[in-house]
C-alpha cells in the first residue's frame, strides 16, 4: 500500500514536511478516510476499502450523531426557523455539514431533508434559496441570499439531485442573478438586488461569488452548459483579480485577513483553502493563486499536518474537531489542493 501511495504522491509530496496519509486513513474519522482513499489515493468506488469507509460514515462518528436528532419530517429544531435564529444547528446548516461529511445520498433521512429544503427554502418561481418561507409555502423571494443559494445547490448536487428540475432552476438563478461587480459607480437596481446591499452593492460580496462557484464546480464538466461555463469564468476571474484575499485595486493590501485562518466547516464563510480547492477542482493553475498556495504550504507543522484555526464551537448539532489542534479535515483539504497543483 505504501508504494502505491508514494507513486501517486510523487509529483507533490516534496511540498510536505512529512506524510500525513496514514493518519488520515485512521478509522476514527470515516469521512476523512473515505475522501483520502478516493481523492488522494485515487481508489475506485468499488474498492473494498472505499466501500467499507463509505459504509462507516453512516454507522460511526459524526453523521449518525447528527441524524439521530433529526425530526421525522427531515428538519432539525424548528421547521419555520431553519436559518437565522437556529445558527448553526438549524436545518440549512446541518444539511450543509452532512454534505461536507459525505453522508449517503440514498439514505431516507437525507432524502427527507432534501425534500424539506426544496419545499421550504426554494422560491418556486425564481429558483433561488431563501432564509425564510412564505406562509403558503416555498422560499420568500424577498429573502433570497446568493451564498445560501450556492450552498443549497451544492448540497443538492452532492446528494444526487443535479437532474431535478428544481435544482436546474437553482443553477439558472445563479447564472442569471449572481453579480461580479468590483467597485462599480452605481449599485445594481431591482429584484433581487435592492434589499441586500451587502450582497449586491457596488462591490459584490465575495462569499456569494465563492459559494456560487462552488456549486457550479460540482457539476460534471460534460453537463456544464455554455451559460454555466461563462459564469464559472466570471466568478473565477473575480476571485483571481483579487489574488484570492487581496484588494483588487491595491494588491499590497489584504482585504480578507480572516480568510488566512483555516476552518471546517465554513458554513456561509470561506477561507483561501476552500477557494483554492474550488479553483483546483476546476483545473485552474494561475499565477495569481501562488501567494495563497504559499500560505497553505507554510501553515503545515513538522508532521505534515494542518491546524484547525477557526470553528463554530458548540454551535452545531455535533462538534467535529478541536480548535488549535491538528485537523484531519484541514489536512485533507490542503492535500487536495497541493495534489491538484
Amino acid at each position: 500500500m505504501l508504494d502505491d501511495r508514494l507513486s501517486i504522491m510523487k509529483n507533490w509530496k516534496s511540498l510536505l514536511r512529512n506524510d500525513p496519509t496514514d493518519w488520515l486513513l485512521e478509522s476514527d474519522n470515516p469521512s476523512v478516510r473515505y475522501f483520502t482513499l478516493t481523492d488522494i489515493l485515487e481508489k475506485l468506488e468499488n474498492d473494498f476499502e472505499v466501500i467499507d469507509a463509505k459504509k462507516s460514515i453512516m454507522g460511526t462518528g459524526t453523521v449518525p450523531k447528527i441524524l439521530e436528532k433529526q425530526k421525522e419530517e427531515g428538519y432539525w429544531i424548528n421547521p419555520k426557523d431553519f436559518y437565522i435564529r437556529t445558527k448553526y444547528k438549524g436545518t440549512v446548516w446541518t444539511f450543509l455539514v452532512l454534505a461536507e461529511l459525505g453522508a449517503d445520498k440514498t439514505d431516507d433521512r437525507i432524502r427527507k431533508t432534501c425534500k424539506f429544503i426544496l419545499e421550504h427554502s426554494q422560491d418556486k418561481k425564481s429558483g433561488g434559496f431563501a432564509y425564510y418561507s412564505k406562509k403558503d409555502g416555498g422560499g420568500d423571494p424577498a429573502k433570497i441570499l446568493p451564498c445560501l443559494t450556492g450552498n443549497m445547490v451544492w448540497c443538492l448536487i452532492r446528494f444526487g439531485y443535479l437532474e431535478d428540475p428544481r435544482v436546474q432552476q437553482g443553477i439558472k438563478w445563479i447564472t442569471t442573478y449572481q453579480r461580479f461587480d468590483d467597485g462599480i459607480k452605481n449599485a445594481p437596481k431591482g429584484w433581487p438586488y435592492d434589499k441586500f446591499e451587502k450582497c449586491y452593492g457596488k462591490h459584490t460580496c465575495h462569499m456569494g461569488v465563492v459559494k456560487s462557484l462552488k456549486a457550479l464546480a460540482e457539476i460534471p464538466p460534460k453537463k456544464r452548459s455554455a451559460e454555466i461555463k461563462r459564469t464559472i469564468e466570471k466568478a473565477a476571474e473575480f476571485i483571481l483579480k483579487h489574488h484570492i484575499f487581496k484588494r483588487s485595486q491595491d494588491l499590497t493590501q489584504v482585504a480578507m485577513p480572516k480568510w488566512l485562518k483555516f476552518g471546517f466547516p465554513l458554513m456561509w464563510n470561506t477561507d483561501i483553502l476552500e477557494i483554492l480547492s474550488i479553483l483546483t477542482k476546476l483545473g485552474y493553475k494561475d499565477e495569481r493563486m501562488q501567494e495563497s498556495l504559499d500560505v497553505v504550504i507554510a501553515k503545515q507543522n513538522e508532521e505534515g499536518k494542518w491546524v484547525l484555526e477557526q470553528k463554530f464551537s458548540g454551535r452545531m448539532q455535533a462538534n467535529i474537531e478541536r480548535k488549535g489542534k491538528p485537523s484531519k479535515w484541514i489536512t485533507l483539504n490542503a492535500l487536495r489542493v497541493l495534489k491538484g497543483n
